[in-house]
């Protein structure tokens, strides 16, 4: 196996070019049997295996240039050939690599990136830093200091970014493309165009244009001849333009780069992202341009594996496959709460011609794509854009219409200043469904929505839910058409027994701010209160028969489920606030959680002197990448973590420690 050979990314230099193509094919094949055991960002990977061969062959990240993939799902060739091919089987498992370019996993990641769009912005600053540290600008500050050692390790040489998956239309992306264009930096633009969105112009007389536009002889004349007719008096630089735009209008005839080109970027493209001689050619040429050089390269995504080039978007990001035939091996009969929340609001529009769905590239993530096809004039996809997303929301709501976003938890942190600015300051009935609240599972620290709870909490005017099952979420749906407020409903990555919607008017309404007595005790001394999904249901199933074996009544423990995180109601208060012990349990992180909001409002009607008050959350740390269930586990998440917890807790002094009972026993 030519694999076999590729023990650090030099190797491949060693490599004959059909020994190129065969390394191709192993690393599909790679790609593809891992992820059909462990799941993953399949489709995006397998094409761009061409383009990572000739990157690794063309570029030295072993001493001198480096690469940034924009998205990083895009990444699995570069890690197998940079040297994570014996732990590639780990491949986001616990402890093993994850799914994205992470700085602490391998020297070759010069950037960590999860969220689409940051990939110029970071080649444009490390661009900066290297020019300084070349370019002699290294000086003594003020303290005496010589601030050498903070530009060592810049390199002196190209600085890459692969941006794909139609990153290139995100904010960010297009905010990076201005900057870069007006300082004029060296870096090369790798557009990974992989759906075709920005131009079919591929073959044999586009790579041959390409080929020339691209070469040492074209850009030499391009240089020599701007040099010689700007020096001829009065008339020269008109000339130069003149020229300039003839030989931009020329290049447009062949493809789109005329965007690139008015931006300050060097537009070579498109070119054949499959064909290695080209790409290697290509690259050859353009190292040696100094100057912004926006590379256009047309790939397919799942090349190379038949049912994902017919299915790129459910192979985009997927489950565990039979390899064979490219089915999931997920569980029939089960739907997400995002399909689940999308269907039910579905029966909630037919019935209301203001309801629109709006999501961010999403379609399929969130579960909208049946409500795509029965209504597709009230469905729109505004693409890699979230802050877009809230405010085209605010504007559809400040003229009548009722929108519902349905973001994932991660993305919306994106969109924080338009919710506060633009939705919430102006009070605007626009509806957030963020999918994949707290722990999203093998996508990692970049993807765990963890902090939603923490950075939406606090915000004036703002109406945050989290249901405890599916029946509270088609409630919740509900009720936020009726609030006429900013409405937050937040449910976790997980699944429900498929079943089929009831009518709008079945379901009933929640009170704004209205919370659920679920285990009422009678004298409320011991209080579970709880947020969301699955441990407040767990909890309403455990804690009966741990209060069967308590004897005293007054030890015996309540449970509320909260169901708004805000507003918190004062009868909620009032019914806790003689309380001598207080349990919260959110998935989310500690500080700034409802746990801390719950506690701040009790401190306004008790003295806190004599209270025993405990958060059960996910810490205050950023959570990599496993499964759902075995993460949830290690936070104390599980049936029995929360037992234990219970019983460290709440039963400390001696009426009740021989009541304590074991896991075992349920």
């Amino acid at each position: 196996m030519i694999l076999e050979k590729i023990k650090k990314p030099q190797d491949i230099k060693l490599l004959s070019e059909e020994e190129l193509k065969f390394l191709a094919d192993e690393l599909r094949e790679e790609i593809i049997s891992v992820c059909s055991k462990n799941g993953g960002h399949i489709a995006s990977s397998l094409g761009v295996v061409e383009l990572t061969i000739a990157l690794l062959r063309s570029f030295d990240f072993e001493k001198t240039d480096k690469i940034i993939w924009d998205v990083g799902h895009q990444s699995y060739s570069y890690k197998i050939l940079t040297g994570r091919k014996e732990n590639f089987n780990t491949l986001r498992k616990i402890g093993g690599i994850s799914g994205f370019p992470s700085l602490s996993e391998s020297r070759y990641d010069f950037f960590g990136t999860g969220h689409a769009g940051t990939s110029i912005s970071a080649a444009l600053g490390m661009s900066v830093a290297k020019d300084l540290n070349r370019g002699g600008a290294v000086k003594n500050d003020e303290s005496g200091k010589n601030d050498k050692a903070y530009y060592a390790g810049c390199g002196n040489g190209r600085i890459i970014a692969v941006i794909g998956d139609a990153s290139i239309s995100s904010g960010p992306a297009l905010e990076g493309l201005n900057n870069a264009g007006s300082l004029k930096k060296d870096i090369i633009v790798v557009l990974n165009d992989n759906e075709m969105s920005i131009s079919k112009n591929v073959g044999a007389i586009s790579n041959y244009l390409n080929k020339i536009l691209s070469g040492n002889f074209y850009q030499g004349i391009r240089k020599e001849a701007e040099k010689m007719l700007k020096s001829i008096p009065l008339f020269g630089s008109q000339v130069a333009r003149l020229i300039s735009k003839f030989e931009e209008s020329f290049k447009n005839l062949i493809g789109p780069g005329i965007i690139f080109e008015e931006l300050g970027f060097t537009y070579i493209g498109p070119i054949d992202g499959h064909n290695i001689p080209y790409l290697l050619n290509t690259f050859e040429n353009i190292k040696n341009i100094e100057k912004p050089i926006l590379l256009h390269v047309i790939t397919k995504k799942g090349k190379g594996y038949e049912p994902a080039e017919k299915n790129p978007s459910i192979f985009h990001g997927i489950s565990a496959f039979d390899k064979k035939t490219g089915l999931t091996l997920k569980k029939s009969g089960n739907i997400s709460y995002g399909e689940l929340a999308s269907n039910f609001l579905l029966n909630v529009a037919e019935n209301n011609g203001k309801i629109i769905a709006v999501t961010a590239a999403m379609p399929d993530g969130t579960g909208l794509s049946k409500f795509s096809k029965v209504l597709p004039r009230r469905f729109f996809d505004v693409g890699i854009a979230e802050e877009h997303a809230a405010v085209f929301a605010a504007g559809a709501a400040a003229n009548g219409l009722k929108p519902f976003v349905f973001i994932y938890s991660t993305f919306l942190q994106r969109s924080l200043d338009q919710i506060i600015h633009d939705i919430c300051l102006q009070n605007l009935p626009v509806v957030f469904c963020i999918d994949r609240a707290g722990i999203a599972g093998e996508d990692g620290a970049t993807h765990q929505g963890i902090f939603d709870i923490s950075y939406l909490n606090y915000i004036p005017n703002l109406i945050f839910m989290s249901p405890r099952n599916e029946y509270e979420l088609m409630r919740m749906i509900k009720s936020s058409v009726l609030y006429n407020k900013p409405v937050a409903i937040r449910y976790p990555k997980a699944e429900v027994s498929y079943f089929i919607p009831p009518a709008e008017s079945e379901v009933a309404l929640i009170k704004e701010g209205e919370f659920d007595i679920l285990i009422d005790p009678g004298i409320f001394k011991n209080v579970i209160i709880s947020i969301g999904s699955p441990h407040t249901e767990i909890l309403n199933e455990m804690l009966p028969k741990l209060n069967g074996d308590i004897d005293e009544e007054e030890e015996k423990i309540g449970l509320i489920d909260a169901r708004f995180i805000s507003p918190v109601l004062p009868e909620l208060i009032d019914k806790i606030k003689n309380a001598k012990r207080i349990m919260t349990v959110e998935e989310n992180v500690e500080f700034s959680g409802f746990g801390a909001k719950l506690l701040t409002s009790l401190c306004k009607e008790r003295h806190l002197t004599d209270l025993e008050y405990k958060i059960i959350s996910l810490g205050n740390n950023f959570v990599e990448h496993g499964s759902r269930g075995e993460l949830l586990a290690i936070k104390g998440f599980s049936k029995e973590k929360l037992h234990d917890s219970i019983n460290s807790f709440f039963f400390t002094n001696a009426a009740c420690k021989k009541n304590k009972i074991r896991y075992s026993s349920f």
